[in-house]
This record gives C-alpha cells, structure tokens and sequence, in this order.
C-alpha cells in the first residue's frame, strides 16, 4: 500500500554542531543550501520560524516584512515546497529573558504579541494557516518570581490577540516541560488543551506533539498523541527520539526506542492522522559528531524508519492481538509485538 504520508522539517534541523558546551563542527550553509536539500529527500514542506522567513524581523518594518515573505513565497513556490507552519521566535529576544506573553515586564508582553501578529502576516503570505508556539521562557526559574495563576491570564490574552488578528488562523500549542526554563507553564498536551478552551476560539487553538517533549515529561508519546487526536486537536508533529530525562536532544526517530516509534506510528494509523493534510514533520538534529558529508542521514534515516515502521502497523496481526486482548494474555500480545519488530528468525 502507499504510505500516503508527507514529510517536512525546519532549516534548524540542519545545525552546524555547536552546542553549550563547544563551538560548531561543520561549516555554515545558506538558508538555500538548505532548502535545495528537502525535495532531494523526499520531503514536500518546511518548518519556518518567523526569522527564519525574514532574517532581522525586528529591524523592519510592515511593509518590509510583507515584501520579503513574498519573495520567499515566490521562491517555494518555484521549487514545489509548501510552508507547513510559522512559530514566533521568541527566546532569542533580550525583550523575553523573563518570559514573553508571561514576563513580569509589560512592555515585553507587549513586544511578544506584537511579534506574534507579524508572524501571523508572514504565514498568511505564504500560505498556511499554523501558528505553532513554542512556549520555551513561559515559566520560571523561582517560581516565588511569578504568579502562575496570572500567568495563564497573560497567556490567554496574548492567544486572544492572535485569534483576533486573523480569523482563519490556527494556534497549534507546542508543551515542553522544562528547558530553557526549569519548569515550564504548559507542560503537556493535557495543559496545552485547557488552555485552549479559555480563549476566545478554543476551535482554533490545538496542539502539535513532539516525541522526545513528551519523555522529558515522563510521559508516553504514543499516549499523548492519540489523546490530542481524540480531540481532533493534532494539527502537526515533530518525531524523533529521546534518551531519558535529560536535556533535548532530538535525536533520529526511533534511534533509542523502537517499540515506541512503532507505537507512535500504529497510533497515527489508526486513528488516520494525516488525512486532514497534516504532515509528519522530523525535529532531529544531526549528531555532533557528524562529518559535512553525511549531513543529511539523520533526516534521511528519520523518513526511512517511519515508513518501515508504518509498513510493520500495516502487517502488524491485529486480529491476534485483539484475541489475545479479550483472553487478557497480555504476556503473550507483549511477545507478538517482540516478534513482529524483530521478524523472521
């Protein structure tokens, strides 16, 4: 059967190697070096932050912002590639050291939304409807410093304002539990869907769901995401993989726990993800390790897991497992899901 999936992942996704620790182990590409690499990949879409789209947006104006997105419109279109989303950068900024919709600082609430409703111009430009937000410095470092019930005020309030600015926008809630922040405001799907139902659209607030967000929660991200899709609140998906509780480290999907990526796939299977025009988006990060030449083989590796994963849902014995369910042998569904993964001996 065709896989019936389309793929998408950020010029991010393609670091240099630096990390906090030590300085880059690659050289630096172009932004259209990057681009060139998605459709040789077989990928159909890219991931954009706000600066991303326009390099300096706070240095321009309006009508500059408008007039670049365009451009870059110009050239997607050119080469056959669709804008899945845009996402407001807003933890580079020295107007957000203290949060953005939630910082103590009410001009730098202000600059936060501002910035927000100009991301919103941009997608609209280039042609989608997915406002994806990251929430990374909602939260604290003390939580004294902070009123966490005011907090979800500033949020709704700064979501209100995106829900006014355009009326066919889409906010999809990216929830991490910690880092940067030690602990942050919308840890989870669950939080990111109350918060929804505050605002002045709750229809047009959701979620997307990244794999290795949900493990640093303690979380199952198979679990998290059919409970978004129960919803029908998974509008987009970031997949890779995780090692334990530590920090993130988007690794290639499936590289640490194949069980569950396999998981994560039968869970998007059958609950037919992607139907809606959704696409499976990869946040992975080449190892720093990597040599230039084999830049690409995370994304790569990533797209070829997933697809041998939903070829493995599809041959998977459903109607085994559902007997061994109703007999409550769950010993012996654990070993089909062993055997299956492993194949043939």
């Amino acid at each position: 059967m065709p896989h019936d999936y389309q793929f998408c992942f950020g010029p991010w996704n393609l670091s240099e190697g630096q990390d906090p620790y030590g300085p880059t182990t690659r050289p630096t590409q172009t932004f259209d070096w990057k681009l060139a690499q998605l459709k040789s990949l077989g990928f159909a879409a890219m991931m954009f932050h706000d600066d991303d789209a326009v390099p300096d947006i706070d240095q321009k104006s309006a009508a500059q912002i408008l007039r670049e997105a365009g451009e870059l419109k110009r050239r997607l279109d050119g080469e056959g590639i669709v804008a899945e989303m845009v996402a407001p950068r807003l933890w580079f900024s020295p107007h957000t050291i203290d949060g953005a919709y939630t910082s103590n600082d009410p001009e730098h609430r202000r600059y936060a939304i501002e910035r927000s409703l100009r991301t919103i111009d941009i997608a609209r430009v280039l042609g989608t409807d997915l406002i994806v937000l990251w929430l990374a410095r909602e939260g604290t470092y003390v939580r004294e410093a902070k009123d966490p019930a005011r907090a979800v005020e500033h949020l709704v309030t700064a979501l209100d304002r995106m829900l006014a600015h355009d009326p066919t926008i889409r906010l999809a809630i990216e929830p991490k539990p910690n880092e940067p922040m030690d602990h942050a405001y919308v840890p989870t799907i669950g939080h990111a869907l109350a918060l929804a139902t505050l605002t002045r659209d709750p229809k047009r607030v959701g979620a997307l769901i990244e794999s290795a967000h949900c493990i640093l929660a303690g979380l199952d991200p198979g679990d998290e995401i059919a409970f978004a899709m129960a919803f029908g609140k998974l509008w987009s998906l970031h997949l890779n993989d995780q090692n334990g509780l530590k920090f993130d480290q988007d690794k290639p999907f499936g590289s640490t726990n194949l069980r569950s990526a396999f998981d994560q796939v039968r869970v998007l299977e059958r609950n037919g993800y992607g139907r809606q025009g959704e696409y499976v988006c990869f946040d992975v990060h080449p190892f720093r390790t990597t040599r230039p030449e084999h830049w690409l083989a995370h994304l790569d590796n990533s797209r070829r897991t997933f697809l041998r994963l939903v070829d493995k849902v599809r041959s998977f014995d459903e109607a085994r497992a559902r007997e061994l369910v109703a007999a409550r042998d769950y010993q012996a569904l654990d070993q089909l899901v062993i055997e299956h993964l492993l194949g043939p001996a």
